[in-house]
């Protein structure tokens, strides 16, 4: 009975931390071919939390209600999932592999500043990568829109997840102390 609660629970949580991307992926700032938001924060969280699957669920989750609320579905929208997925799969892979039961990813402040920076980077990456790519198939290609910006996206993603990480860790370390979240190895 415990392991269905235990997985009931993860799944609500889940849900909601999905959902709680939606929010901030709909506040944040759009301009021309860069989008400044705080959305990675529940991604983050989730992956520090629960590992890379979680991570990239909450993304896809998140995204895809996204996609669907300000574009549709188009052709292209499932290549839209993908590059929050990566934060999710990068981080909460690093926390799977550089953490253990004594000490978290989130506890070493240091690594889980250059991890989330380095997730933020391979976004920003696979992020350009889609943008080629549905610019080419839905026909609206041009260099200086797709690879005009990177410099300003690259900035501002270091600089979104700098501040993302600096809200996330202290979160996720009180989530753990409350108990509302079982200890992960």
């Amino acid at each position: 009975m415990f392991k269905y609660n235990r997985i009931a629970r993860r799944i609500c949580l889940v849900g909601m931390l999905a959902a709680l991307y939606l929010a901030l992926n709909m506040l944040g700032f759009k301009a021309w071919s860069f989008h400044i938001t705080f959305a990675s924060l529940p991604v983050i969280v989730g992956s520090l939390l629960f590992g890379p699957a979680a991570g990239m669920l909450i993304a896809a989750i998140g995204e895809f209600f996204n996609q669907l609320l300000s574009y549709g579905i188009t052709v292209t929208t499932v290549l839209w999932l993908i590059p929050p997925a990566v934060r999710g799969l990068v981080v909460g892979g690093s926390a799977l592999l550089l953490g253990n039961e004594q000490r978290h990813l989130e506890d070493r402040y240091a690594l889980c500043y250059g991890v989330c920076v380095a997730a933020a980077l391979c976004t920003t990456a696979v992020n350009t990568a889609v943008m080629y790519v549905d610019s080419v198939i839905m026909g609206y290609y041009s260099f200086a829109y797709v690879f005009g910006s990177a410099i300003i996206r690259i900035i501002s993603g270091i600089l979104t997840a700098i501040v993302v990480t600096t809200v996330g860790i202290p979160l996720v370390r009180l989530l753990r102390r409350q108990g509302i979240v079982r200890r992960q190895a």
